[in-house]
Formats: C-alpha cells, sequence, structure tokens
C-alpha cells in the first residue's frame, strides 16, 4: 500500500542505467530508502523530485527492505542551498550527520522539523556555524551521547564556573575540574550558548551574533566530543574544512 509522507532527500545512489535509490528522511516514518525507477532520466518525473535537500510530499510503499517511490510533489526546492557552495557544503554536512546518526524507519517529527527548519534559515542567510552546531547537539541527544550541560557530570552541582571535559562527557564545576585536567575552561557566556545550543527549538531562533573566537572555541570542543564518542567518519566535513569553514581555534 502506497502512503504519502513529506520529506527531504538527504542522498540518492545511482541503480543501473536509468534508476535512483533515494535516502528520504520523513516526518511521519523516519529515515528510510527507496527505489526511483527512472529518475536518471532527465525528462523523468522523478528527476526533479530526487535532488538531494529537495522537500516534498512522496507517495511511497515501504516494506522490510528498499521501499518504492510512486511519486513526489516539491514543497520547496531549497534553491538558495544548492546555489551557494557554502550552503551545499552545510547542507551535505547535515544530512550526512543525520543519515549516519539516524536509524532507519523510527519516526522523530522533532527532529525532522529541526533539520527542515535549519536548512530553511541557511537558504535565509542566518548564520550556518550557529545553526550546525545547534542541530548537532540534537543528534548527539538522538543518538545517545550528548554532553551533560545543565549539572556538573561529577558532583551534580548547578553552579559555575564550568569547564567543558571531553573524558567526562560535559560540564565539570570548580571543585570538580581536578578530575580531568583537561578540561576547558569556559566562561559564563560560553557555558550559557552550549546550553542554547542544546535545548532551544531552532525555530525560535533569531539573528543570533556570537563572536567569532567564541565561534570557534565551541567548534572546536564540538569536534573533540564528536571524536571522542561519535564514531562515523563524516566526508562532507571534510569539505567543510576545505573550504576553511571548520578551523579550530587558533
Amino acid at each position: 500500500m502506497f502512503e504519502k509522507v513529506e520529506g527531504i532527500v538527504l542522498r540518492t545512489k545511482e541503480y543501473g542505467e536509468t534508476h535512483k535509490i533515494v535516502t528520504l528522511f520523513s516526518r511521519e516514518k523516519g529515515k528510510f530508502g527507496i527505489m526511483a525507477k527512472g529518475a536518471k532520466k532527465p525528462k523523468s518525473r522523478m528527476a526533479s523530485i530526487t535532488q538531494p535537500f529537495i522537500h516534498g510530499h512522496y507517495l511511497v510503499q515501504t516494506g522490510r527492505n528498499l521501499g518504492s517511490l510512486s511519486q513526489g510533489e516539491v514543497i520547496s526546492s531549497l534553491r538558495g542551498v544548492r546555489e551557494d557552495i557554502i550552503k551545499t557544503a552545510y547542507a551535505a554536512y547535515l544530512a550526512e550527520m543525520t543519515d549516519k546518526m539516524v536509524e532507519d524507519k523510527q519516526p522523530d517529527p522533532f527532529l525532522f522539523q529541526q533539520f527542515l527548519q535549519t536548512l530553511i534559515w541557511i537558504t535565509e542567510d542566518k548564520d550556518p556555524e550557529i545553526l550546525t552546531m545547534m542541530y548537532e547537539l540534537k543528534l548527539y541527544k538522538k543518538a545517545g551521547f550528548a554532553p551533560q550541560l545543565e549539572v556538573c557530570v561529577n558532583c551534580s552541582n548547578e553552579n559555575g564556573p564550568f569547564s567543558f571535559s571531553v573524558k567526562e562527557g560535559g560540564f565539570l564545576c570548580f571543585r570538580c575540574k581536578h578530575i580531568d585536567p583537561e578540561a576547558y575552561g569556559l566562561t559564563e557566556k560560553m557555558a550559557s550558548l552550549l546550553r542554547l545550543f542544546a535545548h532551544v527549538d531552532v525555530a525560535r531562533v533569531g539573528n543570533i551574533t556570537i563572536k567569532e573566537e567564541n565561534k570557534r572555541k565551541i567548534r572546536r570542543l564540538m569536534d573533540a566530543y564528536y571524536d571522542y564518542y561519535g564514531g562515523y567518519y563524516i566526508k562532507s566535513k571534510k569539505f567543510l574544512k576545505q573550504l576553511d569553514l571548520f578551523k579550530p581555534e587558533d
């Protein structure tokens, strides 16, 4: 039986001479793969709806294995993402992270909306670095390895100042900092930003402005944390670094 879902194309893979295998992240059914027959043909009605980052309604049939796509309708092409190399790089990174870290066929309407809104904000020229870090922290929670950013991971002290310990998995208060001598000391502002990034709905984000220095510091912490707990190699991250967008703190 075919069902209508709202989804975003995460990636595609050529199959044979004329077909594509499409990985779709949907609001109703989570992430799953579908066969789009004839989608490689330039004049095919499938061609336009199976491009990466297309947001649309899709008529799909799913089962235990690979599903099939009957037809689709574009809601938003998110053209602004695909026409700018920097925006494309960020979108590709977010899509690959989602593909790697979200289990198949586990619906999560909130995470879907976060992903969609992040792409929309990127097309509208909001800061892609900030948006990316906000979405990453929500993905970490979904994958089960989000850092503890509310209280000290060792003694549950709610009062700062805090340090960020990759090894211990989150904040250490000033009394517990000795547990990890390599823990990174945080200003009150940086601790607040990390909490904001982790918990605030992306839809509520206005034009947040953060000093470049602080963005770089948080990026470095995020990278170190993911390298320690993440486990998946993210190919598109290399492209961001080549574009000099993911630069470590000097």
